[in-house]
């Protein structure tokens, strides 16, 4: 019987039904119910029929997009319940269409993040291997120490890579824990440049520190202390020598403000929308090995703290502000340099 036993169960209970309404009727009306239940089966026999074909049409058409991959055109549907299936069913097809779309738009983006990381810790990690036998072969002992110092700055290089990663992951992944307490900008802002200042001092980069002591905001200080630093860094590495990089801190009534500005050269409008893109270096920029790149850190000299020219510290930062429910955004000083505005807004609408 397959889909049409429930359709013969109800026909007999029908039948049933009317036989026994006519075994009770008067003798004189038992024709005109007989005739009428007829009428009645007849009609529920066409209708049922009929929405068992619609049915059958539209498992047909779902099936194809399932199987053969095609969408379906639901048009030609009237109303009625099984009008209300299809407008159902068509808004999961397209759901899945969507989801489908993501999916595929996150597996490209996984590939190509995995190839940049790849190609972001082969290249120290083959430069390390082609010093090794230089280490090797080296007869002067200060050649090889020095040998040995650019060995430890390419070890730390992906060292300090590998960890930022797995801190981005973590952001991705939702599985950073992030604090919500009160916290003092100033206090944040000291933390941050404090492991910079050596840096600073062999770049001949002045540090301007203006901070209002009342500035505090909803958020986590270590998280937003890293931010800062890489932010820090990022203008410190673009200032030239005899520059200055000012971080100001700032509470009014809508917002805690931290800024990071310096005096250099300033992003280029091409770069603007992509600054805070992972990987991404500026195109205006010079080579790595004399200035580095705005889209990341840069890769100064090896006696910087933290090796640089990834193109992932402006992304893990705002990553660390975004966790936070704050903003980081970045443009150029009308009188020349980069700014950066840490936002951490006190009443999100």
């Amino acid at each position: 019987m397959g889909p049409f036993s429930t359709l013969f169960r109800q026909c007999a209970v029908m039948v049933l039904v009317a036989a026994v309404l006519a075994w009770a009727a008067p003798i004189e009306a038992k024709l005109w119910v007989v005739g009428t239940g007829a009428v009645l089966v007849a009609l529920f026999v066409g209708i049922s029929l009929w929405r068992h074909r619609q049915i059958a049409r539209l498992t047909a058409e779902i099936d194809e997009v399932l199987h053969a991959g095609r969408t379906v055109d639901f048009s030609n549907c009237r109303e009625g319940d099984v009008a209300v299936l299809t407008n159902e069913l068509s808004k999961v097809v397209a759901r899945l269409s969507r989801t489908g779309d993501a999916l595929a738009a996150e597996r490209n983006a996984l590939s190509d993040a995995l190839a940049d990381v790849s190609h972001q810790i082969r290249t120290p990690l083959t430069a390390a291997g082609l010093m090794l036998p230089l280490i090797e072969r080296a007869d002067d002992a200060r050649e090889r120490r020095r040998a040995v110092r650019e060995l430890e700055a390419m070890l730390e290089q992906v060292s300090w890579l590998v960890t930022t990663l797995l801190k981005i992951a973590k952001v991705d992944a939702g599985a950073m824990r992030v604090d919500k307490r009160e916290v003092r900008a100033a206090e944040v802002v000291r933390r941050a440049v404090a492991p910079l200042a050596t840096a600073m001092d062999l770049r001949d980069v002045n540090l301007v520190l203006d901070l209002d002591e009342s500035a505090v905001f909803q958020g986590d200080a270590p998280w937003t202390a890293e931010a800062v630093e890489n932010v820090a860094k990022n203008c410190m590495e673009h200032t030239p020598a005899g520059g200055t990089v000012t971080v100001t801190a700032r509470e009014d009534a809508l917002a805690c403000t931290i800024t990071v500005s310096d005096t250099g050269s300033g992003i280029a409008p091409e770069d603007l929308p992509h600054i805070f893109e992972r990987f991404y270096r500026g195109r205006a920029d010079v080579p790595a090995s004399s200035a580095g790149e705005r889209g990341g850190e840069a890769a100064g000299s090896e006696d910087v703290r933290q090796p640089a020219g990834f193109g992932i510290g402006l992304s893990l930062a705002q990553a660390l502000v975004s966790a936070q429910g704050g903003t980081l955004r970045a443009a150029n000083n009308p009188e020349g340099g980069a700014r950066f505005e840490i936002a951490f807004p006190k009443l999100v609408v």
